[in-house]
């Protein structure tokens, strides 16, 4: 009789990383194979993770060659204007789970010891279980599995339910994983079909409202002193050097800067809003253009300020860091970074918007978060504002604005 394997016995470190994999994978599929940095901020995530960790770059890599020894990851090469090592989980081929085992393997990994009840909720996006009795076949399956890949804990004083645990490794028991449930925030959510389809749901949607948008925002900053007070001081900041606003949708942002003597520049993904910036803004320069591909200015070394002026809002957590370097790249030394965003921890869903039909997610970080993204690309003297909602204004969401420096 054939002796059954042994599993694996994983650290902390490595069970986050591999459950990491295993969500991606399903949730994000847009976004898998994933990058050394994807991980990590996979990792790091605050909703959804129990305990909330910060790893960093050396941290996930040491992690993944540990995995990679074990036959638990895999790495692949992918080719996208230059070669970037990519990583993938080989739990099916190592474990043998089905997909709704490796659902449940995947909480217990990221989020310690479950019950079934909130197994069922929080594998909601990775396998529909029909119901709490579904949950609980599938997880007597994994404990009678040969060698067991879960074991129920015993049911402690004062809690309404018994707990069950994976086997990969040592895992603290008090963990809270079985508390109220919480919805998690997965910021990735809106790459679920790949960053192509998402970038052309933005473009058609602000195609569809670009005249509706500008009639109603075009002269939105006479209402905002503290905007227009930050947007005179990136004009000063800048030196004289040109100024570019990425995401300039009907060019009032762009317009007001070159009417406080800067040499700016307006760039968008949507055609439509371009040409209303232009009918708008005749004298203005605008271009059809991707922030994550943007170029220094003809006629200088680099720009004096790049402006993601609420521009970065349509994009996935993993895509974020990505985008702030492509915006670092032709920005000239002493030259500063300013973003706005809206604040908090949510993504919206709009079908309809100025009364047209759309189809756009809003992606709202936490602030802590984008100022440690902002602060991990080397930029220095680093600032951040963060205000609540005007209620005259019928704003909803918080506001963050971002400034930085890059440094010599």
């Amino acid at each position: 009789m054939a002796e059954a394997p042994e599993l694996p016995v994983l650290d902390a470190t490595e069970q986050r990383v591999l459950g990491c994999l295993l969500e991606k994978e399903v949730t994000v599929p847009g976004s898998y194979p994933m990058t050394v940095n994807s991980i990590r901020l996979g990792c790091n995530q605050t909703s959804s993770r129990e305990p909330v960790v910060d790893y960093d770059d050396r941290v996930v890599h040491e992690t993944l060659r540990g995995l990679k020894q074990q036959d638990l990851v895999g790495v692949t090469w992918q080719d996208s204007g230059r070669r970037t090592m990519k990583y993938v989980h080989r739990v099916d081929a190592v474990l043998g789970v089905s997909p709704a085992q490796r659902a449940l393997l995947t909480v217990l990994l990221l989020r310690g010891p479950q019950a079934p009840g909130a197994h069922r909720s929080r594998t909601e996006r990775l396998h529909g279980f029909a119901d709490r009795a579904a949950v609980e076949v599938e997880l007597a399956a994994m404990a009678a599995a040969e060698p067991p890949l879960v074991r129920e804990l015993d049911r402690q004083v004062g809690q309404q339910d018994s707990r069950w645990v994976h086997l990969l490794g040592p895992v603290d028991p008090g963990l809270p994983g079985a508390g109220p449930v919480v919805p998690g925030v997965d910021r990735d959510v809106v790459i679920a079909d790949g960053p192509q389809a998402r970038d052309e749901r933005v473009r058609a949607s602000y195609d569809t409202i670009a005249p509706a948008y500008a009639e109603h925002l075009v002269d939105e900053l006479a209402d905002l002193p503290f905007e227009t007070w930050l947007l005179d001081r990136v004009v000063a900041l800048a030196g004289g050097a040109p100024v570019v606003e990425v995401g300039c949708g009907p060019g009032h942002v762009t317009a007001h800067l070159a009417a406080r003597g800067a040499a700016a520049t307006g760039i968008d993904l949507s055609p439509g809003m371009v040409a209303e910036a232009r009918r708008r803004f005749p004298a203005g320069h605008y271009e059809v253009g991707d922030l994550r591909r943007l170029m220094r200015p003809v006629d200088a070394d680099g720009w004096g300020a790049v402006l993601g002026w609420y521009s970065l809002i349509h994009l996935a957590a993993a895509e974020v860091p990505a985008a702030l370097e492509a915006l670092l790249r032709p920005l000239r030394t002493d030259g500063w970074l300013v973003l706005a965003l809206h604040a908090g921890a949510q993504v919206r869903h709009l079908d309809t918007w100025f009364e047209r039909e759309v189809c756009l997610d809003m992606v709202l970080h936490e602030p802590a978060d984008v100022v440690a993204w902002v602060a991990a690309t080397g930029l220095i003297d680093v600032e951040w504002f963060h205000r609540g909602p005007l209620a005259h204004r019928g704003e909803t969401s918080q506001r963050l604005y971002v400034l930085a420096r890059k440094p010599a």
